[in-house]
């Protein structure tokens, strides 16, 4: 259904909507370089980014006239652009997709805590999923962008999801898109399947990932204890040249193991020199 073909639309909201949605264009290609500027700079630290992609948009306009309808908004009143700015809080969209559920929480703290994002509601569809099996971190906030020498404050919704969220929820949309929302029970049924099988593996793959993030324990041998004596014995008898090489064959590389132990930084700088050579 077209902007024109939807009833009781005057002509004159029609010609407006272009101006209407042009600040809503300018805080969307905003957000994108912001929110992209997060994972840069965990890049540029040779860090790991928790952000994979970032995508945004602005709703269209027929999806948005369809919604202001629903939602019985008068186009006959003067104000009615700033009802539909307080009554749609989606016509800016942004989506962060990120690998790992983990990652998921991490963007959302880095996004809470921003100064230019006002965030005053979050829907967690993670830990609560909507009955179609749709999961996913929904933000609503307000951005204020500068537009033909006016100011903005717009509403923005930020979603945030894992690959696996990302990749189920597009085909959830193109068969809603389909079936004209009306999806048949047995569709439904494999989406609700498929669903719980990404959410599996997206917490399997999350569990993996703290599993590689988490250090190897470092096993100390009590021989090593002991020859750490042995060479403390041997340089408190000025024989530098034997607890050198003694160190030398038993501790050269493991230093980070031992660089608490006093005994030990005591027999560094003791052998000095000597270990380098």
């Amino acid at each position: 259904m077209t902007p024109t073909h939807i009833p009781n639309i005057p002509k004159k909201v029609l010609n407006n909507l272009v101006s209407f949605l042009a600040p809503y264009e300018q805080a969307v290609d905003e957000l994108k370089l912001k929110l992209k500027g997060i994972k840069y700079g965990f890049l540029k630290n040779g860090r790991y980014s928790p952000i994979e992609f970032v995508v945004g948009r602005v709703k269209k306009t027929d999806s948005l006239l369809r919604k202001a309808v629903e939602k019985r908004i008068d186009f006959n009143q003067d104000d009615w652009q700033e009802v539909i700015k307080n009554e749609i809080t989606d016509i800016a969209g942004l989506r962060c997709v990120c690998r790992y559920i983990d990652d998921v929480r991490e963007v959302q703290q880095l996004i809470q805590m921003r100064e230019d994002i006002q965030i005053y509601d979050v829907k967690d569809y993670i830990d609560a999923p909507k009955e179609s099996g749709y999961r996913s971190i929904h933000m609503i906030g307000t951005y204020t962008v500068y537009s033909g020498g006016e100011k903005w404050t717009l509403p923005c919704e930020i979603q945030i999801r894992t690959l696996g969220m990302n990749f189920w929820a597009v085909n959830e949309h193109e068969l809603r898109y389909k079936y004209d929302g009306k999806i048949p029970d047995d569709v439904m049924q494999q989406l609700s399947t498929a669903s719980t099988i990404t959410n599996q593996l997206d917490e399997l793959m999350n569990n993996l990932r703290q599993e590689i993030m988490t250090p190897m324990p470092v096993l100390v041998d009590n021989n090593l204890e002991e020859k750490l004596e042995e060479i403390f014995s041997l340089c408190v008898r000025q024989n530098y040249e034997s607890a050198a090489a003694l160190y030398k064959e038993h501790f050269s590389g493991f230093e980070e193991v031992f660089l608490d132990n006093p005994k030990f930084r005591m027999i560094y700088d003791m052998l000095g020199k000597r270990l380098k050579r």
